[in-house]
């Protein structure tokens, strides 16, 4: 086995979501009465590569931090310079014209004949590939090549996996799932393990150890950026130092832990949300159970305008709509009935 602290390992996302770029989106949702912007897709999808590459060993090199688009020769010079050993970039797809919903469907994963190390990037490719089927479950399209300058113009392998079609409405739906967009990331770091012959440490509790004020390294910065998916606005540059320090704190508080600024067992496992399912939520609660049920109530099409981890009126309507149209009882309380049903729906149907 080779070791990951070798490979530098570049993550990029395709467009902007704030402002979003013009025209990446879904045909309009029902119920919701918007679109879903590809952009919200593959940044959720790119930081959940991240952590998965931190958590494995990797360097890791995010190409386009920035909310808003950046070009793509910006993003070219940016792999180039940080010689990077490989690149990913995370998309979402499209058929049609993009204004109506059709039966376009599954995960297709490109690379370029033109890149320096095209044979590289097409056995890069199979194993993204192969792995993002896998663990999606998703029904794999296929392997192409397209000449876009993130993967011929870049002196590195490179792949981009386009996992959906957003001009489908199940996979439209997908999109803002957050059980959909940790598989891609996940499997898109199996692929790239399998590549490089690096061993994949699976996001289990025990592989995450005890950090506290003063450490360093990969599991500080994957911390970070944990940290700022709560709305946190930390440096990803892997010093636990007061920063850091204090928005654990400030989490540890929201999340009903003991406050003491040490990232241990319990506080990784709800950063982590590893059984955001157990707990019960109510109106007042406010913890990161309440942020992904907001994500799993937005993607099955019931209206939250802020995901922000507060169980508040807006988060309890969603509820009650989704309990109502399940056959629950209606009381706004998500137990494990409620949980349950959550976890097995393919959410509303199209009008």
């Amino acid at each position: 086995m080779a070791n990951a602290n070798e490979f530098l390992i570049a993550a990029n996302d395709e467009h902007g979501v704030n402002p979003p770029t013009a025209g990446k989106r879904t045909p309009l949702l029902p119920y919701i009465g918007r679109s879903f912007y590809e952009n919200e897709f593959n940044k959720a999808s790119k930081i959940n590569f991240i952590l998965a590459c931190l958590r494995c060993g990797f360097n890791v090199f995010d190409v386009h931090p920035e909310d808003q688009d950046i070009s793509i020769s910006t993003r070219v010079t940016r792999v180039n310079r940080a010689r990077a050993s490989l690149c990913v970039t995370f998309a979402y797809n499209a058929s049609g014209t993009g204004n109506n919903f059709n039966s376009a469907q599954g995960i297709e994963v490109y690379y370029s004949p033109f890149n320096p190390y095209a044979n590289s990037s097409h056995e890069l490719s199979n194993d993204v590939y192969k792995s993002v089927v896998q663990f999606t479950g998703r029904p794999g399209r296929n392997i192409g090549t397209i000449s876009v300058g993130i993967l011929s113009n870049v002196n590195c392998p490179s792949t981009l996996i386009e996992a959906g079609f957003m001009t489908n409405f199940a996979e439209a739906k997908l999109m803002l799932n957050p059980n959909f967009t940790l598989s891609v990331g996940e499997g898109a770091c199996k692929g790239v393990c399998d590549f490089l012959g690096v061993n994949f440490v699976a996001r289990e509790i025990a592989n995450y150890p005890t950090i506290r004020d003063g450490s360093r390294g990969n599991f500080v910065t994957l911390l970070q950026y944990l940290l700022n998916d709560y709305g946190f606005n930390l440096s990803t540059d892997g010093i636990f130092g007061g920063n850091t320090l204090n928005a654990v704190r400030v989490f540890q508080q929201n999340n009903n832990l003991g406050v003491d600024g040490i990232v241990g067992r319990n506080t990784w496992s709800a950063l982590l949300n590893l059984d955001p399912t157990s707990k019960v939520l109510r109106i007042g609660s406010k913890n990161s159970a309440v942020l992904y049920l907001q994500q799993l109530l937005l993607s099955h099409l019931y209206p939250i305008t802020d995901l922000d981890s507060i169980f508040g009126a807006e988060t309890e309507r969603a509820v009650r709509a989704f309990q109502g149209e399940n056959g629950l009882s209606v009381d706004g309380i998500v137990g494990p009935k409620t949980w349950q049903a959550l976890m097995s729906s393919s959410g509303r149907p199209l009008q």
